[in-house]
Formats: structure tokens, C-alpha cells, sequence
């Protein structure tokens, strides 16, 4: 059992036969009241995602996964298909099981699957990615005001803010947590 005030985001836990994993956390602290704790959590099993209100020192299950390296293969237009790098056993997940991740992954990158009670849960990718910046805005001469930045848009479709140096054809690493630029690796 787990309090509800030491989940964090990414945490998974049970309740009423169903996985969940946290994707935002709150805590509420009104005058002369008890706390509450406000989590934002998705359904691992339907991929819903739902509000929950809980009283501070309300308790939920702990969930423990087991994990495993899998190796990202390919696509078939609707499950994306992990082959296990010890067993070999292939594994298929569909889209909505991959929120927030697709837009990281690239062929035959291992990646961690977790599993619970042999069912596929979740995957997950390392802190930073390295990826290949297909499409740039143009850098405007003498826009260095106020750390400029423009948008890049990197080999899996992803696009985000990258410093104005950053040209088509560099590499760049990408923060996995938020999707931010870190650095360019190479040009």
C-alpha cells in the first residue's frame, strides 16, 4: 500500500481492478481544512485519462512491474511490434499504449518494456534521444534578442524550439521528460 501524497508522475497503482499511471499530481491545501490530493491519472488498460480526489493519508495499491529491454522493429498502420532482446518473443502495442512516446522512437532502439503479471504496460525510453533535424525555419539576421530560438522539426515528425545555430541535416539530443532541446551533438 502507498500514500496517495507520495505518488509522483509515472507512478502506477491499482485500484478497483484496473492499472493507472500518474500523469500530474496536486496537492490542496485549503484554511482550517484537510489536504487534498488532486491526481490527473490514464487508465494503462483503456488508455482513458480521468481526475481523481483523494483525502491526505488515503492509501492505494502499489503496483510492482516487471521490466525487460525490448527493441523497437516496425509499424504494421496499427500495433507497433518490440521484440524482447533475451527471449526474442515479439510483442505488439497499440498507439494509444504509446502516448507521448512515439514522436522518440526510431527503429531498433531498446527501450525498457514493463509488464504486470505478463501483460505489457508501458514503455520506457532513456532521459535524452538523439535524432536527425529534417526541417528548420529560416535564422532571420540580427534576431538575437531575448535567447532566440525556432522551430525544428526532427526525423520522427516531432517539432520543438531549438536555439537559431541549429541547422537541417545536425543532430540534436531531445530531453524525453518534456521534449525539450538539450544540445546539438554533431552538424
Amino acid at each position: 500500500m502507498a500514500e496517495v501524497q507520495q505518488l509522483r508522475r509515472n507512478n502506477i497503482f491499482e485500484e478497483d481492478n484496473q492499472l493507472w499511471k500518474v500523469l500530474d499530481h496536486q496537492h490542496i491545501k485549503m484554511a482550517r481544512g484537510g489536504a487534498t490530493i488532486r491526481l490527473k491519472v490514464r487508465n494503462l488498460r483503456t488508455g482513458s485519462t480521468v481526475e481523481k480526489t483523494y483525502n491526505n493519508g488515503a492509501r492505494v495499491n502499489d503496483v510492482r512491474l516487471d521490466t525487460a529491454n525490448v527493441q523497437y522493429l516496425y509499424n504494421d498502420g496499427e500495433l507497433y511490434y518490440f521484440m524482447n532482446t533475451e527471449t526474442f518473443e515479439q510483442i505488439p502495442l497499440t498507439a494509444e499504449a504509446l502516448e507521448g512516446i512515439l514522436e522518440f522512437m526510431v527503429d531498433n532502439q531498446i527501450v525498457t518494456l514493463e509488464s504486470y503479471e505478463n501483460e505489457p504496460i508501458d514503455i520506457s525510453l532513456p532521459t535524452t534521444v538523439d535524432l536527425e533535424v529534417t526541417w528548420a525555419e529560416a535564422a532571420i539576421a540580427g534576431d538575437t534578442a531575448n535567447t532566440p530560438s525556432k522551430q525544428v522539426e526532427v526525423s520522427t515528425g516531432y517539432r520543438l524550439q531549438a536555439p537559431m545555430f541549429v541547422q537541417e541535416g545536425d543532430t540534436i539530443r531531445i530531453d524525453t521528460r518534456d521534449g525539450s532541446y538539450v544540445t546539438r551533438v554533431r552538424n
